[in-house]
């Protein structure tokens, strides 16, 4: 079959059943979109997928939705095209399987934006808080993100008021890459303040959605969008958040997929922060204090985290090798050539051209008894 078909097919039946559609999911699974597009127009499917898709009989607008969506530069992105996320996404997979049916995987993306998903999200962070964010956390956020993003991470958030919008504008400050993830249409701009903000971030990230375009932001389908915030991101760090919020729900849904969970700390008397107090003290999340701790924190992206408030030092740069020989000096104890050489396990001409450089260095001292390491 073509990828005309299989995009059809998908379009179909994101349109036809309301996210996530947990059964319609399965069925995809089992016997490919083209023919779960055709059973479920037959009425030939179980039980399940009939409940989640009776509401719309009838609804043919596959054609249509990809048009519209390619008037405003959108396209569909489904799991068999090239750049689908597939790695973040597993987690879905996988905690559907394992009982939780909030959690089933999108049957496509819709994605306004020329970077490619699979590629942007191998190093990303959510960052999620409060719509009525105090100074503090819209300005930590907007500090995190500018940090991470100048470390090679892109930024996930839901282009919502407070903590989201300056989370975005952090990363589009520092020059680098943000993903809104919406609860509509990725044709509507919403909330409509954000219109100039969304059409900034489509032009160097993406705004990505897996509703299909014109559908209305509605309350639910905030709670099902934050599951796709929480897995297309390596982590995530929820700065602000009520008792009950959005984010608290991000954060839940970020720890049932086993995904890194970091809160940032507030004032004891803050409201907004209650629900990250709240984390840490369960233990649900680890605590966040610069973007040197969430890159530690966040797996595969921890590598390019340096140690926090650290003082570079001369050694910092040393090779191996020099590391060893240095390791092998006393400060106190003049050592000869061929007992460093010994004891560092570095070839003796190895030693002797390195002993000279690392006086140069300050980090050795010669005399006429041998060779000292540095003062302490």
């Amino acid at each position: 079959m073509s990828a005309d078909e299989i995009q059809l097919a998908r379009a179909f039946l994101m349109r036809v059943a309301e996210a996530p559609g947990v059964a319609l999911g399965a069925l995809v699974e089992r016997v490919g979109p083209v023919a779960a597009a055709a059973r479920v127009r037959g009425g030939d499917v179980p039980s399940g997928v009939r409940d989640e898709t009776s509401a719309r009989e009838g609804v043919e607008l596959a054609e249509a939705d990809l048009a519209r969506a390619a008037e405003v530069g959108a396209r569909l992105v489904v799991p068999e095209d090239p750049e689908w996320p597939s790695w973040p996404l597993l987690c879905l997979a996988n905690a559907r399987n394992r009982g939780l049916r909030w959690a089933g995987p999108p049957l496509g993306l819709w994605v306004r934006g020329a970077v490619s998903l699979d590629e942007v999200l191998q190093r990303s962070v959510a960052i999620v808080g409060a719509r009525a964010a105090t100074p503090y956390g819209e300005t930590v956020a907007a500090e995190f993100a500018y940090d991470l993003v100048q470390a090679g991470a892109a930024i996930v958030s839901g282009a919502a008021f407070g903590i989201d919008s300056a989370a975005h504008r952090g990363a589009l400050a520092a020059g680098g890459t943000t993903i809104a993830v919406l609860a509509c249409g990725v044709d509507i701009s919403y909330p409509t303040a954000h219109t100039t903000l969304l059409q900034r971030i489509a032009e160097t990230g993406a705004v990505v959605s897996e509703y299909p375009p014109g559908t209305s932001p509605a309350r639910f389908r905030f709670l099902v969008r934050n599951r796709l915030i929480a897995a297309l991101a390596q982590g995530t760090v929820v700065v602000e958040a009520g008792a009950r919020s959005g984010a608290r729900n991000t954060a839940s849904s970020a720890a049932a997929l086993g995904k890194p969970l970091l809160a940032v700390p507030g004032p004891v008397n803050s409201t907004m922060s209650q629900g990250c107090h709240d984390l840490l003290r369960s233990g649900t999340a680890q605590v966040a204090t610069s973007s040197a701790t969430v890159l530690e924190a966040i797996g595969a992206i921890g590598e390019l985290a340096s140690p926090e408030n650290a003082p570079e030092r001369p050694s910092d740069r040393l090779g191996d090798a020099a590391v060893r020989v240095l390791d092998a000096l006393s400060p106190r104890e003049p050592r000869l050539v061929d007992a460093i050489s010994r004891d560092s396990g570095v070839p003796l001409d190895r030693v002797r051209a390195l002993l000279p450089e690392l006086e140069l260095m300050g980090l050795t001292r010669s005399g006429e008894e041998g060779w000292l390491g540095p003062k302490r």
